[in-house]
């Protein structure tokens, strides 16, 4: 009998855990994929020599294909970093969605918590702990993989000043609300920026929940292995429950999520394309139709160490905050936003995509204007209703960005 499959049985019969222990990493990684057009998976330009060799390290970590025997699992909805995070090149985003779900009662919304909610893992190492989504459950919604150019600029923007974009008079019925969360790693209250609910407020942080939540590789800042269906008495049969976290650090002191962390900090934003008449047009369009109340076209950074990321003019198109967006929310309450919040995505590198919106439905930038609701509804309406010469002068403007 195969020594993987005679652990399982054994497993299932409650005898012994399957991977009590993780092994040690392979070595060497393999090479990442290559970095594509308009910077796009290319370090950040003014790289110190330490700070362009913790890139590459990280860019070789983040393609590693995880294992059960190097911790992949018990359950998981990939295998490595880039697996989801790769088009057009590594650290973009891709065609690949999870599932979200939980119950919506009189406007209440539960996470289903005890039932492992709200992240559905897709897959597992053994069929015995293959996931389902619940039947109570009665909102379930798929979130796009997001691409992470430029994520080091985005994290070095101060809180102080998205908040203060945040209290700045506004339009119509544009508001946006700050999405104050707790960094795991400090316990300190951060302005969230990152996730379709700005759920997290920095890179490490968004490495950590990725490396337990999507591959379920426990690790210092969230060291509690997911329970398939929340039934721990089955996870007990595959790991040992209370082991140390299995992201442990190397012979630098650095663990993985740092690695990934650091590749995600040092990534290029997209670098503008050429404008064009047209595109040129189109900016003054997308400022008059109202898009620009919650696509702030740009942040600056605060005074840091690194003078890559230290005071620079940061071109997202994003405030960074959650807004009410009706009909388009997906239905799912997390962190500080509420089921129908979303956190506005950044605009720069969107010619580099082909899916729109949290839920990839729409497959054109001019489907995800129309299908904008709720505090968009208004700058959706002056989008519909500009002339066509018009639209097509801003759609070329934000595929420039």
């Amino acid at each position: 009998m195969k020594p993987l499959l005679a652990a399982v049985l054994a497993a299932l019969a409650g005898l012994t855990p399957i991977f009590p222990a993780r092994a040690q990493r392979p070595a060497p990684p393999p090479p990442a994929p290559a970095p594509g057009g308009r910077g796009l998976g290319q370090p950040l330009a003014g790289l110190g020599s330490d700070q362009l060799a913790a890139f590459q390290t990280g860019r070789a970590q983040f393609a590693v294909a995880e294992t059960p025997a190097t911790g992949l699992g018990p359950i998981f909805n990939n295998v490595s970093c880039v697996a989801c995070h790769a088009a057009p090149a590594s650290g973009g985003a891709s065609a690949v969605t999870v599932t979200r779900f939980g119950r919506s009662v009189d406007g209440v919304f539960d996470p289903l918590a005890s039932l492992d909610g709200t992240l559905l893992h897709a897959r597992a190492i053994a069929p015995a702990l293959q996931e389902t989504v619940p039947e109570q459950a009665n909102v379930v919604a798929k979130r796009l993989t997001t691409p992470l150019y430029g994520a080091g600029l985005i994290e070095a923007i101060p809180d102080a000043s998205i908040v203060a974009n945040a209290a700045r008079s506004r339009t119509g019925a544009v508001s946006g609300k700050v999405a104050w969360v707790t960094d795991p790693a400090t316990g300190e209250a951060r302005v969230g920026r990152f996730g379709w609910k700005a759920q997290h407020a920095t890179l490490l942080a968004f490495a950590g929940d990725a490396y337990n939540n999507e591959m379920g590789i426990t690790n210092r800042l969230f060291p509690a292995p997911a329970a398939p269906d929340g039934n721990t008495q089955l996870l007990a049969r595959f790991i040992s429950l209370g082991a140390p976290p299995e992201d442990q650090p190397g012979a630098d002191g650095r663990a993985d999520i740092d690695r990934f962390a650091d590749y995600m900090r040092y990534l290029a934003a997209p670098a503008p394309a050429p404008a064009s008449p047209q595109s040129a047009a189109g900016a003054p369009v997308f400022a008059s139709a109202g898009c620009a109340a919650c696509h702030t076209p740009s942040f600056t950074t605060g005074p840091g160490a690194v003078a890559a990321l230290s005071q620079r003019t940061v071109a997202l198109y994003s405030d960074l905050l959650l807004h009410d967006m009706g009909a388009l929310g997906d239905g799912i309450a997390q962190a500080a936003a509420g089921t129908r919040e979303m956190r506005t995505a950044p605009l720069w590198g969107l010619a580099a995509r082909r899916l729109y919106l949290h839920d990839g439905r729409a497959t054109t930038v001019d489907a995800a204007i129309r299908a904008h609701d709720g505090e968009a509804a208004a700058a959706r309406d002056a989008y519909v209703q500009l002339a066509p010469a018009a639209q097509q002068q801003l759609l070329a403007f934000l595929q420039t960005l």
